[in-house]
């Protein structure tokens, strides 16, 4: 029997540096349940405080979004927050700095062990969402054999000057940026699993920050959702040509 997927979200966080694009990743814990130790973007599951009444009136650029996608982008902020730093808001002079970001570290575990939500952060702080700043980069569901099943959006923004990033040391052990090329040629040593591997590979097809959101900007990604075939040298995870992407199987042994 299919498990039903779990409304989910995550993050590409984005600067340009001296050689090119880079991207904020961070390692998972080898206990948490799903892809442990890989590096990942930062993100997880919708949490019911993501869908807060009244969380509307707390947002930039969301106007014509759907209650269901604007619990999904104040996913991806709020674990951005819990798994990074990396704040994606505004307070009445605009993004909140370095300085002013220092101040609210102490929200990131209260958010990740659900003693407050995002609504009470920013009620309390007189912040608002920047919605606006997200683009949807793509949109992939856990194939149907898997036990525990998402149905993710990957968004991409560039991150706040001055936000320099840092791993909750829970969740995630480590941290880094890095330009995604790099991130796929060592991908055995960091862990990558094949969608993250692919996602990098469709990110580095654009050398800037700005190339990066306005490609993403352009058109709705395809959901994709994989599935598994056998071939002669067992069995092979694939997924729909259409989707935009550079390479579309991989071998199973080979794709976590």
């Amino acid at each position: 029997m299919s498990v039903e997927p779990v409304p989910a979200a995550t993050i590409l966080l984005l600067r340009d540096a001296c050689d090119g694009l880079e991207v904020f990743m961070v390692k998972r814990h080898h206990q948490v349940d799903f892809v442990s130790g890989a590096l990942v973007f930062p993100g997880g599951k919708v949490d019911k405080t993501d869908r807060a009444e009244g969380l509307a009136g707390y947002c930039d650029g969301a106007e014509d979004w759907s209650g269901e996608m604007r619990a999904l982008g104040a996913c991806a902020i709020r674990e951005a927050f819990e798994e990074s730093g990396i704040l994606l808001a505004r307070d009445a002079d605009g993004f909140i700095d370095a300085g002013r970001l220092e101040t609210l570290s102490h929200y990131r575990s209260k958010l990740d062990t659900h003693e407050i939500g995002i609504l009470d952060l920013l009620r309390e702080e007189k912040l608002r969402l920047a919605l606006d700043q997200l683009a949807v980069f793509a949109h992939w569901v856990t194939p149907e054999h898997m036990p525990k099943r998402f149905d993710t959006i990957f968004f991409a923004a560039s991150s706040p000057v001055g936000h320099a990033g840092s791993h909750d040391g829970r969740e995630s052990v480590d941290s880094v940026w890095i330009g995604p090329e790099r991130a796929i040629a060592d991908r055995k040593s960091w862990n990558v699993v094949f969608p993250t591997k692919l996602n990098l590979m469709k990110l580095a097809e654009t050398p800037s920050v700005a190339a990066a959101m306005a490609k993403a900007r352009a058109a709705t990604p395809l959901c994709v959702t994989p599935w598994v075939e056998q071939g002669e040298g067992g069995a092979i995870l694939r997924i729909r040509e259409d989707a935009g992407y550079a390479q579309t199987s991989v071998k199973l042994k080979e794709a976590m």
